[in-house]
């Protein structure tokens, strides 16, 4: 045991390999079917919107996929990310726990966004392809495409959900910065977009209708690749650099974690911390893993396990998950990047056989948690990333009450410094916790598409 506040791990030892749950599951992965035929998708069915390498990686079994070096020069800019011991936030909930977090807000973007963002630029740009269209929620998705695209030279168009293109107008501006164009979404640039706007003209929009006007335009022009910021397998394995630099760090301090805490709205935080982890408890380690979801779009714990479409539009292909129904539409909250109706086939996969729990909090809660976070640790948590801090204080309050002196890790995936609105908000009062209409829930799982 150490009493180092911060473990920096040497260049040297990022690591050079992305690692793969799926070599390592004890049941496969549902296969992902195409929606016209309801047949699994195969790669061909993949070509238009992706680049070759990233469907190779898509359906891979394969461990370990080797980073390339272009990649890792770029990772280099911020990575290794520090493995923090919160000594300062243990003090004052006066818990015998030991908490650790991953600050994944060292990034150039704010978050761990830029763990896939850099390799799906890169693989696009290796094959030609000068633009990319893509979603973004609260933006941090969409600010680290734009960063990785001024990086490789490739130009990027984001549909931002209109509830937080409103309420964040600085991710608009960073993305900008970096050269991308940024939409609200619903817009009138494309037929999902005016259809949505012809139905309710004042629509907030929401995660699964941007995905539909990314995929639309990538789908009808020859130039233009998409690429998408979680739920794929691809995806998650580009983030599991987090919990394989994370397990070194946390022998560098002598110690190994109990409960792993992240926040889950797609899954690929969670999945690039808790995954590496998952693998080991696969082998005989007993580590607990919570996935955290806001309780206004509670996936993991209300919604069904079932075949969906990933977008609105309907125009993805169907994916086993955790869905509360593809038209189904969260209420408004800052916690943009968790408003999506599915979760990571991968994720779900995970929570079905029972090796992750899942649990959700309301946003007040989140917010005031994030608020001792900072007042002890001086970070201000995306709001995202509240629920996982959220989690992990739960977890510790539940050791001194237990009297348990257990070791917590969890992942802080991005500061709030361009979300301090919804600080105000709460702060003044008029953050609120909206309820999800249960009828309207209801509806949109009625409406799951039939499949077998």
């Amino acid at each position: 045991m150490t009493d180092s506040v911060k473990f920096f791990l040497p260049e040297e030892k990022m690591p050079k390999a992305w690692y793969n749950l799926a070599a390592d599951l004890p049941v496969p992965l549902p296969p992902p079917l195409h929606p016209g035929t309801g047949q699994p998708l195969g790669p061909d069915d993949l070509a238009p919107i992706f680049p070759q390498a990233v469907i190779a990686q898509e359906m891979t079994t394969e461990r370990w996929i080797d980073i390339p070096e272009p990649v890792q020069d770029v990772y280099r800019l911020w990575r290794p990310a520090p493995l923090i011991r919160a000594r300062r936030l243990e003090k004052a909930l006066g818990t015998p726990a030991k908490i650790y977090f991953k600050y994944e807000g060292v990034s150039p973007a704010g978050s761990h966004k830029p763990n896939t963002a850099v390799p799906q630029a890169f693989y696009n740009q290796q094959e030609g392809i000068k633009r990319l269209s893509t979603e973004t929620g609260a933006g941090q998705w969409g600010s680290s495409l734009a960063f990785a695209g001024s990086l490789f030279g490739i130009e990027v168009e984001v549909f931002m959900v209109k509830i937080s293109y409103n309420q964040k107008p600085y991710r608009r501006a960073l993305m900008e910065t970096y050269g991308a164009r940024c939409i609200a979404s619903p817009s009138t640039l494309t037929a999902c977009g005016r259809a949505v706007l012809d139905k309710d003209p004042h629509s907030n929009g929401s995660l699964g209708i941007a995905i539909s006007e990314a995929v639309e335009v990538a789908a009808s022009r020859d130039d233009t690749k998409y690429a998408l910021g979680s739920v794929l397998n691809h995806v998650c394995l580009h983030q599991t650099v987090i919990g394989e630099e994370a397990m070194l760090q946390m022998e560098m301090a002598g110690d190994s974690p109990d409960v792993i805490v992240a926040c889950t709205g797609g899954g690929s935080n969670f999945a690039g911390l808790a995954f590496p982890y998952i693998r080991e408890n696969l082998k005989g380690a007993k580590t607990r893993i919570v996935a955290v979801e806001p309780a206004s779009c509670p996936t993991l714990t209300k919604g069904k396990y079932a075949y969906d479409f990933g977008d609105t539009g309907h125009l993805t292909p169907l994916v086993k998950m955790h869905t509360l129904g593809s038209t189904f539409m969260p209420p408004g909250s800052h916690s943009g990047g968790l408003r999506y109706h599915g979760m990571a086939p991968m994720v779900s996969h995970v929570k079905e056989l029972g090796l992750c729990e899942a649990t959700s909090y309301a946003q007040t809660e989140c917010f005031a948690a994030a608020v001792a976070f900072a007042r002890a640790e001086g970070i201000v948590p995306a709001p995202e990333s509240s629920h996982a801090v959220k989690g992990a204080i739960v977890e510790a309050l539940r050791c001194k009450a237990e009297g348990k002196a257990e070791t917590i890790l969890f992942n802080l995936s991005g500061h709030g410094h361009f979300d301090m609105q919804a600080y105000t908000d709460y702060f003044s009062g008029t953050l609120k916790d909206l309820p999800y209409d249960e009828r309207e829930l209801e509806a949109a799982l009625s409406s799951l598409p039939q499949v077998g």
